[in-house]
């Protein structure tokens, strides 16, 4: 496989982790919605905890495991911005 041919499947793989990057969004949406609604925190450390455990246990190759982890509290922090800003509004 050339270097052409693995971008191309970069490109393919963006394209889809775009798409549920757009899913995973809208229900954070509907949870800060539900946290708007209950006067709830945004930040809950624990569930955070569970997520990232999922992640690491979900991680076929163990080479990769740190840096999906890493990307994963990196989403999250965008997740809990999110919720923050659409909370002040």
């Amino acid at each position: 496989m050339n270097l052409e041919e693995i971008r191309t499947q970069i490109d393919e793989t963006d394209q889809a982790l775009t798409a549920l990057l757009e899913q995973r969004m809208a229900l954070v949406l509907k949870i800060a919605e539900f946290k708007k609604e209950h006067h709830a925190i945004v930040f809950d450390p624990a569930r955070e905890q569970v997520v990232l455990d999922k992640v690491a246990d979900r991680v076929k190759n163990k080479t990769y495991t740190q840096t999906i982890v890493s990307t994963y509290k990196d989403l999250m922090a965008h997740s809990r911005q999110f919720q923050n800003d659409f909370l002040k509004k």
